[in-house]
């Protein structure tokens, strides 16, 4: 089972300085992507008890865009092993003009992730 949502990073997103993107925003990507994946699985939105694996490949600027990308890789009692990855489609292009951008024609990998998620049995609704 796998879910993938596309989001543009915008000017709120920029925490560093040259429009940099803080890595937290993607992690928090993959935290909805994660929801979405316990709601199909569980009918319940779950926790996210830990990350046990992240890598920042390649930064993410303010109006780039961003792929992020999770599945289930494992299925405990309640728990659910999940892998994640996100990927830059489109970026965005400051040095050409302020609303410049090209889309990559070969997405750039930009984090992967692990980490574990639970579903209380109580909450378990499938």
């Amino acid at each position: 089972m796998s879910a993938t949502i596309r989001i543009r990073m915008s000017a709120a997103d920029a925490h560093y300085g040259g429009n940099l993107v803080d890595g937290a925003r993607i992690l928090a990507l993959f935290g909805d992507v994660a929801t979405e994946l316990l709601i199909a699985m569980d009918g319940d939105e779950g926790l996210f008890v830990a990350y046990d694996h992240i890598e920042f490949l390649a930064p993410v600027y303010a109006g780039d865009y961003v792929e992020a990308e999770g599945r289930i890789a494992g299925v405990g009692n309640t728990s659910r092993r999940m892998e994640f990855e996100a990927r830059k489609v489109i970026a965005a292009r400051a040095d050409i003009s302020a609303s410049a951008a090209d889309i990559l024609e070969q997405p750039t990998l930009v984090c992967r992730a692990s980490g574990t998620c639970v579903v209380p049995k109580d909450k378990k609704r499938k």
